[in-house]
């Protein structure tokens, strides 16, 4: 490594002398003493067998093997220095970073990636996507889309999408299996779950069954899907495997171009949702990425 440092160093020191065609001037830009580039340039020049510069009363003058040698090397300190700037650039760039689950940053987010990217290309932005994200506030500049209860955020928290559900499926399953004209037909129909711990924190089927007022008859499961995570829920539904429970805001753009359609009555729960949650530090980038969520969820 240290001989590394040295090459390097010899390689800047030779061409700021052929640049300035002085030992003195280019110890000054390089913050040395002429001595001191004097000794490395004939350490270079004992280890490469031949003589580089030729001493004069006024500066230095190359010799063609210098010139040879400045040929290459400025060419390389060039390259260097460009390389340098731009990993300077890089490491400057303003980057985001966005914790949330899989259903919200597949379904919802990077749909419309696009338009954040048209309007702020030079900012890099990381999704951090889980099964499960964590209700508590970021410390470290992260901001968090999760979804709860209002009661299990602080006061900063802002719902972005209130839960509203319909059941979903497509045109092709109710060709085949016959219209859901009624909450008992949904009953008996062949349903899609998205597994979850007891009690669900959202809707799922025995809860919006329950809200319609429908029991379920211990027969009607068979058949049933069940995935660990949304994303495959719907796309089973768009696969005609069954009815599935749609969150709107997530479905909205499969709903719009009919590759999926509800089934049922909607039902809402206005204090439950998908909640943004700014870092507790903030800083300027945090707060464009949390106004330009805001603003796509139609929030003033």
């Amino acid at each position: 490594m240290e001989s590394r440092r040295v090459e390097l160093g010899w390689m800047r020191l030779f061409a700021e002398i052929g640049k300035a065609g002085s030992l003195s001037a280019a110890a000054g830009v390089l913050g040395l003493t002429q001595p001191a580039v004097s000794y490395q340039i004939r350490r270079l020049e004992e280890q490469l067998g031949v003589s580089l510069l030729k001493r004069q009363h006024r500066g230095v003058e190359l010799t063609p093997e210098g010139q040879r040698l400045l040929d290459v090397v400025a060419r390389s300190v060039s390259e260097i220095d460009e390389l340098a700037r731009r990993f300077r650039s890089e490491a400057d760039r303003p980057t985001i970073r966005l914790r949330t689950d899989f259903a919200f940053s597949s379904l919802w987010l990077i749909p419309r990636m696009h338009a954040f990217r048209t309007l702020y290309p030079d900012v890099d932005i990381q999704i951090v996507a889980t099964q499960r994200t964590e209700k508590g506030r970021s410390d470290d500049g992260d901001v968090a889309v999760v979804f709860g209860r209002r009661s299990e955020f602080d006061r900063g928290a802002v719902l972005l999408l209130p839960e509203k559900v319909a059941p979903v499926c497509t045109q092709g399953f109710l060709d085949r299996y016959g219209l859901l004209s009624t909450p008992d037909d949904l009953a008996r129909a062949r349903l899609i779950h998205l597994d979850t711990e007891e009690p669900s924190p959202w809707f799922d089927w025995r809860h919006y069954l329950a809200e319609l007022g429908v029991r379920r008859d211990s027969q009607a499961g068979q058949g049933d899907l069940s995935f660990n995570t949304y994303s495959l829920v719907v796309q089973a539904a768009i696969g005609e495997q069954g009815v599935a429970i749609g969150w709107m805001g997530l479905v909205d753009s499969l709903l719009a171009t009919g590759m999926l359609k509800t089934a049922g009555p909607a039902l809402e729960a206005p204090d439950r949702g998908y909640w943004l949650l700014p870092p507790r530090a903030r800083d300027a980038q945090s707060d464009l990425l949390a106004k330009w969520l805001m603003a796509e969820a139609g929030i003033a």
